[in-house]
């Protein structure tokens, strides 16, 4: 499955490469460019599978983690801090979501300060219905062995915490 409109006759990473001023740190540089393309290239492939369904991935994720909570509900915050995005992408996504009639807003029972976002039935009958289209492509990583997709995910973990994305438990 090509999510790509015009394939180009060259690999424009490599041919930049090939160019590139600064021969000490070319591979860091290729490194980079690879995965911010390869990150488009699994968008939108992500997206074309969910755009039918009326979701983009960042409404996905939204839901998905709200599935994934015993109580099918968390503060809007802790949605945030979970997906690792603004507060206003998630009052956008969950505005949204609430339109849509796949989440309810509620008073948390104990801060009056937060609001709870929670899943509703057909909110959850969706993105289980999602979650299986994504399967069935695996997330656009097709093109990849599942060995490779755990070294990709073993080499960018790597990076995610040397940058400190997020607190590396001690052994």
């Amino acid at each position: 499955m090509s999510v790509v409109a015009r394939p180009l006759p060259f690999d424009p990473i490599a041919a930049a490469a090939d160019n590139w001023p600064n021969r000490e740190v070319v591979d860091a540089m290729a490194a980079a460019t690879s995965i911010m393309r390869a990150q488009q290239i699994v968008l939108a492939a992500v997206d074309a599978e969910l755009r039918p369904m009326g979701l983009t991935f960042a409404r996905f994720e939204a839901l998905r983690l709200l599935a994934f909570t015993r109580s099918g509900e968390l503060p809007m915050g802790k949605i945030g801090e979970r997906l690792m995005v603004h507060p206003t992408s998630v009052t956008n996504s969950i505005d949204r979501l609430e339109a849509d009639g796949l989440v309810e807003r509620r008073p948390h029972p104990v801060d009056r300060r937060a609001t709870l976002a929670a899943i509703t039935p057909d909110g959850r009958r969706l993105v289980d219905s999602a979650t299986e289209r994504l399967d069935a492509i695996e997330y656009g990583m097709g093109a990849l062995s599942g060995s490779e997709q755990v070294e990709l995910t073993t080499l960018v973990t790597r990076l995610r915490a040397a940058t400190g994305d997020f607190v590396v438990p001690e052994d």
